[in-house]
């Protein structure tokens, strides 16, 4: 968190628990809430993280939003081998990319920074360094610039309650291979709201050498601090559950800002939104739908609910076939490195 002092303890703490070291499914715990065998869950939460359905249980690092206060997004031109997808894979700025064809661009990056200056020098860097080509050889990228501060919606597991809707329309859902049935919603549901998730303090006490109380502690202030969110699943690519498209949309929102925004807070399709001032749109959304016809009937919905109130709206469709696989745990990990190895010069 902004202002927050960490110690070396701290960051020791942070880089495992923000890793998923010492964060575990406890099955006992989700067979006893959802009145289930234990072998059932067993199976459920093993199909689920062996199918791709979610990530591994982590302690989400929200003070990235505060270290990193600026987010980025770059419509590029580069070329898709194995070098450059190493790059993005690694780079400890960047937090997601898609394949897309848009005019020139190529590629879709999502990326955090300290700030536009820090964001400059990190371009000239890994030109200088060939993670990209020279300006000579590529087309220039289109970059749009948006503050963490102007978010007013942060959900990334909102979506579950399509999933949901999904399961009881057709009886059943199919992820990534995977055919969910009654339980697995559950299991998933309760995994994605931190439910089923416990810590084990003792292997974390016994790694840092320190008391178990001091670790319990010590996360119950960054808890409390705001520096990490309560252990929880999400789904491997952040933004939207797998199979569904994820809809990156800048919208004018011309009248009833305030009640469109209130709607946009309730509303599952929405996983991330901010407030922004770029040219005649006031409202960056990332949207997730099964299709694009989804996608315009949730359009259509907006429309008549508040007549009037929607104007242009840019949308760029990626597709979770284009996704370029990134640890999600990457940048806020790279921070809590460069804070550790900080600690330790001084």
């Amino acid at each position: 968190m902004s202002g927050y002092t960490y110690d070396l303890m701290d960051l020791m703490l942070l880089k495992r628990v923000c890793s998923g070291y010492g964060v575990e499914v406890n099955i006992a715990g989700l067979s006893r809430r959802l009145g289930r065998h234990k072998n059932t869950i067993r199976d459920r939460v093993k199909a689920l993280l062996s199918y791709g359905v979610i990530d591994r249980p982590v302690y989400p690092f929200k003070a990235l939003f505060q270290e990193y206060p600026l987010l980025v997004i770059s419509y590029a031109d580069l070329p898709y081998d194995e070098k450059t997808v190493e790059w993005l894979k690694n780079d400890r700025n960047i937090f997601a990319a898609y394949r897309i064809r848009e005019g020139e661009s190529n590629t879709v990056i999502f990326e955090f920074h300290k700030d536009v200056w820090d964001y400059h020098l990190w371009r000239e860097k890994i030109v200088r360094e060939g993670k990209i080509p020279e300006r000579s050889k590529r087309a220039p990228s289109h970059n749009y610039y948006f503050s963490n501060k102007a978010i007013f919606k942060y959900e990334p597991s909102t979506s579950i309650e399509l999933i949901e809707r999904e399961f009881q329309a057709e009886g059943s859902v199919e992820v990534n291979g995977y055919k969910i049935d009654e339980v697995g919603v559950q299991v998933l549901k309760a995994l994605l709201k931190g439910e089923g998730v416990r810590i084990n303090e003792s292997l974390l006490a016994k790694e840092l050498k320190v008391s178990r109380r001091s670790v319990i502690n010590r996360l119950n202030r960054l808890e409390a601090k705001g520096v990490i969110l309560n252990p929880l699943c999400r789904f491997p690519h952040f933004f939207v559950p797998p199979n569904y498209l994820l809809v990156l949309a800048l919208v004018e929102v011309r009248s009833a800002v305030a009640d469109v925004s209130n709607q946009i807070i309730q509303d599952p399709h929405v996983t991330l939104a901010y407030h922004i001032s770029e040219g005649r749109y006031n409202m960056l959304l990332f949207g997730c739908y099964k299709s694009v016809e989804d996608y315009l009937r949730w359009e259509d919905l907006y429309a008549k609910k508040y007549p009037g109130c929607l104007g242009s709206i840019k949308i760029s469709f990626l597709s979770p076939k284009m996704t370029i696989h990134i640890d999600q745990q990457k940048v806020s990990l790279g921070i809590i490195e460069e804070k550790l190895k900080e600690s330790v010069k001084s």
